[in-house]
């Protein structure tokens, strides 16, 4: 072949490659014109979080409107037991005939819940009111059914959902009635401790406001769906909320929650993400209030707290002979949570209430939280049916009003695990008479973490940090060897008599603050134990 022909036809194919390269280009480019130009739209959703938000910034703008007055009275003249003879018909529960993994049920107002609220549900396409109607109740041996006004409206409303694998049965899973208060049970859990939407002026001087969920917007969940949404309304006199929350049951039943609130007027304490429980007595209860055969009455036993420098902290509930606020300083919190960490049921006793299965309950913030504390509250209680626990993150400077703050976080109803803290925890706290004249001993149980692999002979030292006023007399540490965790023992006495005042009125004496925690070498083993006692 001629050299003119080799070069023909590589100028050949060179210029066919390069006219077939740009037809290709050409093709490409037309097929891809066309989808582009038929994308779909996104689907607007019919309604989100942005609507709570504008409907309770529009709320806070306007004069607070009072829901009193709104229920038949006879119905707040109700018993207890008429109350609770009011059910609902389970064949009516929300979506039942569609067979989808979520179901609902509805409270009856009346007696307690005095305000109604009202209940929407967001399908596909279009928002729709769920109508109230005594058909769907069962009024047992009451006889008012007749008398009950048509435009009613609901108490609150509960959850269902397959947690528990029992046939035929949806579970209760959460359940939102009175004020903003709700409950939640993960698997093989009964319901114990609160939490609630916020808290304002808690243990104030000028009273306690309880803020309320006026509406509810349920989304309607898919057939395969194993989370639902639900969203809440809220109002009260100095302030409004929108509410998110992204409900997930389960071995820990998990809320993912979004937050925002409006103030109508200043506030003296805001508080975020509260929780509510209850402490009668425990093994720190040297005198119990009553005589009980339980060694130990207490939907909660301690507050735990996670701070962004990566200490945990541990501190046991009381039952007060007077009111006890503490605050722990805690910018941008980690988490924190009141905990149920006792689940031995021979430290209860009781078949029926079964102390040992209350959840507890984690916060854990998203994002930044800004300057802060986390405060708990412990209230006198004579009788073990009153929440007299309160906690909650209170913001360092209160929004003025109208000016919008908003929170997110994960709240976790859970049993207790290693994790939380990662390292050792406190199981028990104990105080008797010291050995000497006004002293008082301490003894602190630890388990967990590396206190497992240490060998009885490791040196650990007990590092204790005392209040002002009262001295550390002696400690010592050292391994229980029936439980295989360690032990820290120590006396305190006071550096000064008391006055006159104190004896004659001994809850004027000041609280001491004691601090410990477990260490070996310059490792530390365990949680901060954190305790206030008046000698």
């Amino acid at each position: 072949m001629s050299t003119f022909t080799i070069d023909w036809l590589t100028n050949r194919s060179w210029k066919g490659m390069l006219v077939f390269s740009i037809f290709l280009l050409m093709v490409q480019s037309s097929a891809l014109a066309v989808p582009l130009s038929k994308k779909p739209k996104p689907i607007k959703e019919v309604f989100s979080m942005k609507n709570v938000v504008n409907k309770a910034r529009e709320l806070a703008s306007k004069p607070f409107q009072n829901p009193a007055g709104q229920l038949a009275d006879f119905l707040l003249r109700i018993t207890y037991d008429q109350w609770r003879d009011i059910r609902f018909k389970a064949e009516n529960s929300l979506w039942r005939n569609e067979g989808l993994p979520f179901e609902l049920q509805f409270f009856h107002p009346g007696l307690y819940y005095d305000r109604s609220v009202k209940v929407n549900v967001i399908g596909p396409s279009k928002v729709e009111v769920f109508p109230f109607s005594p058909e769907l109740f069962d009024y047992g041996a009451n006889d008012f059914k007749s008398k009950v006004p048509i435009d009613t409206g609901f108490a609150g409303l509960r959850v269902h959902y397959d947690i528990n694998n029992k046939k035929n049965y949806k579970d209760e899973v959460i359940v939102f009635v009175g004020a903003s208060y709700f409950r939640a049970v993960a698997v093989n859990m009964g319901y114990g401790m609160s939490a609630r939407g916020l808290a304002i002026d808690t243990a104030e001087p000028s009273g306690e406001e309880f803020p309320f969920f006026k509406e509810f917007w349920l989304k309607k969940p898919g057939p395969n769906d194993t989370q639902l949404t639900v969203y809440a309304l809220l109002d009260s006199p100095p302030a409004t909320g929108a509410y998110c929350y992204v409900i997930h049951p389960g071995k820990e039943t998990v809320a993912e929650v979004e937050s925002t609130v409006f103030l109508r007027k200043p506030v003296a304490k805001l508080g975020i993400a509260p929780l509510t429980s209850m402490f009668y007595y425990g093994e720190n209860t040297n005198a119990r209030p009553i005589d009980d055969f339980r060694p130990e009455i207490h939907d909660s036993d301690g507050l735990q707290l996670a701070l962004r420098s990566g200490e945990w902290l541990w501190r046991p509930l009381v039952n007060p002979s007077d009111l006890r606020v503490h605050a722990f300083q805690s910018d941008n919190p980690a988490g924190f949570g009141l905990v149920q960490r006792d689940q031995d049921f021979d430290h209860y006793q009781d078949l029926e209430t079964r102390y040992e299965l209350r959840p507890s309950v984690w916060i854990s913030p998203k994002g930044e939280w800004g300057k802060g504390s986390v405060e708990l509250i412990q209230i006198p209680s004579e009788i073990e049916i009153h929440d007299n626990i309160v906690a909650f993150w209170k913001p360092e400077a209160c929004p003025l009003p109208l000016q919008p703050v908003s929170y997110a976080y994960t709240m976790s109803w859970h049993f207790p695990a290693q994790t939380r803290p990662p390292g050792g925890r406190v199981v028990a706290t104990r105080t008797s008479k010291g050995k000497g004249q006004d002293m008082r001993k301490f003894i602190v149980d630890f388990e967990g973490g590396e206190l497992e692999m240490l060998k009885d002979d490791e040196v650990v030292e007990g590092m204790i940090t005392v209040g002002q006023g009262f001295k550390l007399v002696e400690q010592q540490v050292f391994r229980n060897r029936v439980t295989g965790g360690w032990r820290l023992v120590f006396q305190i006495q006071p550096e000064r008599n008391e006055t006159l005042v104190e004896r004659v009125m001994p809850d004027k004496k000041p609280i001491l603050e004691l601090r410990a925690f477990l260490r070996r070498g310059y490792s530390i083993l365990t949680e901060t134990w954190s305790y206030g006692v008046r000698f």
